[in-house]
Formats: structure tokens, sequence, C-alpha cells
């Protein structure tokens, strides 16, 4: 099976330095894979390459097969991204919003998708509401919307539960959980919630200063290191408090 993100000497430079030194990593199809690091460690930096927003300076990349940077159409018609903050029109209800947003994409039939969509992730209710009206929970959930619409095959979401409730986290987490297990969406998920990798994800990766220092399942972690604890020392150990 054609892994679902595979890159080889992925690397991007500012002035001369690596924010992204070269990375080599593949992640399978139908997993879930937290990508670990300290702010400022290349995440981001990484995600906006794999999403067709920025071009590396070095390297390739390829997502459900196809290169980010010479196929980069055929790429962006597989992958749903979710910024950490959702950008909507405010003064648009999240149907029109997302209205709009399913014409972009070429959705043959807008209104059904959208329908099924609210349904799946279970805001039916804020279909008519003004966008500018809404919690950031409420919005982060039609950002997810408007992610899957068009049923891609993986899903990329940045800090996705930055500055929501526990509550807002829980539903969240649920709503990716379901989405691998119903729709096999595989998911890629940027983050520094440790506590939330261990509920969430099958596998992890985790960045220091732009280098890849470490890469395994969830399972060989809970297996080597005893308890979901382990993470955190895991991460700490491998990305120094101070930097944190």
């Amino acid at each position: 099976m054609t892994p679902a993100i595979l890159t080889n000497q992925l690397a991007m430079r500012y002035d001369g330095a690596f924010a992204l030194k070269p990375l080599d990593l593949e992640v399978a199809t139908g997993e879930v894979f937290g990508f670990l690091g300290h702010n400022g460690a290349g995440k981001t930096t990484t995600l906006n390459i794999l999403t067709t927003l920025l071009k590396p300076t070095s390297g390739k990349a390829l997502v459900c097969g196809h290169d980010v940077v010479a196929e980069g159409f055929e790429a962006r018609r597989r992958l749903g991204y979710v910024p950490e903050n959702v950008r909507l029109y405010e003064a648009m209800s999240a149907n029109d919003n997302l209205r709009f947003l399913a014409q972009l994409s070429g959705i043959r039939k807008p209104d059904e998708e959208i329908r099924s969509t609210l349904k799946f992730l279970e805001c039916e209710d804020l279909g008519p509401r003004r966008v500018g009206a809404m919690s950031k929970g409420q919005r982060q959930r039609i950002g997810l919307a408007q992610a899957i619409l068009h049923r891609p095959d993986i899903l990329f979401l940045d800090e996705p539960t930055s500055g929501l409730d526990p509550l807002g986290i829980k539903t969240l987490r649920d709503l990716i959980i379901r989405l691998n297990k119903e729709r096999g969406t595989t998911i890629f998920m940027n983050t520094h919630l440790i506590g939330e990798v261990s509920k969430t994800c099958t596998s992890i990766g985790v960045l220091n200063h732009g280098q890849l220092v470490f890469h395994d399942t969830i399972a060989e972690v809970l297996r080597r290191f005893g308890d979901d604890t382990a993470l955190e020392h895991l991460y700490l150990s491998l990305a120094p408090a101070a930097e944190v």
C-alpha cells in the first residue's frame, strides 16, 4: 500500500539556517500520526510543505503518492487542512461558508455534502448560525467540516486543540478518532500536548530544532517504557525542558 506521507531528505532553509533539517519520514495509510515538538521546532514548516503551501529548499515529499511540488494539484485534491486559527467569513453562516468552499473544491452536490458532513460531526444545529457569533470550539468544528467536505484521504491538523476548554478538547479528540476509524482517514496532527497524543495517536514523531529525533508507534513506546506517562519522559529527554 502506498504510504500516506513519504519524505526523502526534505529540508527548508531560511537565511542560510535550517528550519527543517533533511527529513526522512514515512506515515502509513490509516495512521493517526502525532508530530511533537517545542515551539519553533519546525512542525508548522513541515506541515506547510506537505500541504503545498511552502516549497522546500531541497528534498522530496509525496502525499498519497503525489509529489507536493511537481504534482501539487493532485496532492491538494487528496488532503484536508485545519490551521491552528481557522479562517472563515464571520458575517456569513456556517452553511454559506461551507457552500462557498465546497464550490471552490468542485463538489458536485454541495448542499447534500454539507448536510452529511455536519451530521457526521454532530453539529447540524450550527449550519444556519453566523460564524462570528460562535465559540472557539464551534468555529473549530466548522473548520474541520470544511476540511473534510471533499472526503480527503489525509487530514492535516495544526495544533487542533489550541485554545479549547477540556470539553472542546475531548469532543475534537473523539471526532478525530471517528474520522480515522469510520472513514479510514489518515491523520497528521501537529501538537505539543503530550496527553492528547497518548489518547489519540497510533504513532509519533518528535522534532527538535528542525531534526527528527524519534519516530515509533505508541504501542511500542508503551511496551518499552511501561505506561502512558512514558511519552512525557520520552519527550522531555529528547526536547530539553528549557526549550519546551
